[in-house]
């Protein structure tokens, strides 16, 4: 019998971000997945808001922390993984493939000290690795295409698939970052939903398209019969020419140059400098899609 766990979602409306608690009712163990540090891109400030209401969440339900995951490194947030860490003392892990989307970025943002062999996390998971939360089996698909890194969490009857399918009104993620590739995600998305169609995907990020309110959990045969960029097109090759094409139209994330220098150093702000402060660095015209309108 498949196990259900325990899902809470904590949704950020600055960044349409949804993290996770999953937790095993049985031993009150949980892991924490992709979790925002919070980030003020007009002031510069930072702040553990989000991190510390699941924090907060964690001690009222008596929960202890077994994993803090993140799904890839996020283009549009913080990852509040270190924070946690040293909160909770639990081990971080991403996929391990972050080692090409570090050696990538590391020439982009001329960083000759990051080091790139995924030493800034405690546990790098490869395709079919599996891990325990409790009583809980977990396992890992490698899920590349909105990044050369991604990867999706299936714990019990649940999937956390994050940028991969949205909820099935908003379609799927873009495709263009630097190692992205329509192609590869389009064989990601097929290989989720080979799951059982009863299994429960959480998203990680919901656009509320039309306003309505925010949406992250749906199943399989949900996405199959509805998605807006699947249900409908039925090869590859469609697919991968509707997804290129609304990828053209996209500007980059506002938070892209911030984030990712964040990302993927384990959560990690840069450390302070002489006068105490700490400072980020993007280079300038390194990415396309610029939007001047």
């Amino acid at each position: 019998m498949t196990l259900k766990p325990e899902v809470t979602a904590f949704y950020d409306p600055r960044t349409f971000s949804v993290q996770y608690v999953v937790a095993d009712p049985a031993s009150k163990r949980c892991a924490i997945i992709d979790p925002v540090l919070d980030f003020d891109e007009k002031s510069g400030s930072t702040a553990t808001t989000n991190a510390d209401r699941i924090l907060d969440f964690i001690e009222e339900q008596g929960l202890t922390v077994e994993w803090i995951l993140d799904t890839h490194p996020h283009a549009d947030h913080f990852s509040a993984a270190r924070y946690l860490k040293s909160k909770t003392g639990a081990p971080t892990a991403i996929g391990a493939r972050i080692v090409d989307v570090q050696k990538l970025w590391k020439a982009i943002y001329n960083w000759p000290e990051l080091s790139e062999d995924g030493s800034q996390w405690d546990r790098l998971f490869a395709e079919g690795e599996t891990f325990s939360i409790g009583e809980l089996k977990g396992r890992v698909l490698f899920s590349p295409g909105h990044t050369l890194a991604s990867i999706t969490y299936v714990v019990g009857d649940a999937a956390f698939i994050h940028d991969t399918l949205f909820m099935p009104d908003s379609g799927t993620a873009r495709a263009d970052f630097p190692g992205g590739s329509a192609k590869r995600l389009w064989q990601s998305i097929q290989e989720i939903l080979t799951l059982p169609d009863d299994t429960r995907l959480f998203t990680g990020h919901d656009y509320q398209p039309g306003g309505r309110q925010p949406q992250w959990e749906s199943t399989v045969a949900e996405q199959k019969a509805r998605n807006t960029h699947i249900s409908k097109l039925l090869t590859e090759a469609d697919f991968v020419a509707v997804r290129e094409a609304r990828d053209r139209t996209l500007p980059m994330p506002k938070l892209i140059l911030h984030a990712l220098q964040i990302n993927i150093n384990g959560g990690r702000l840069p450390e302070p400098e002489a006068n105490g402060k700490r400072y980020l660095k993007f280079p300038l015209d390194a990415l396309q899609g610029a939007n001047w309108g």
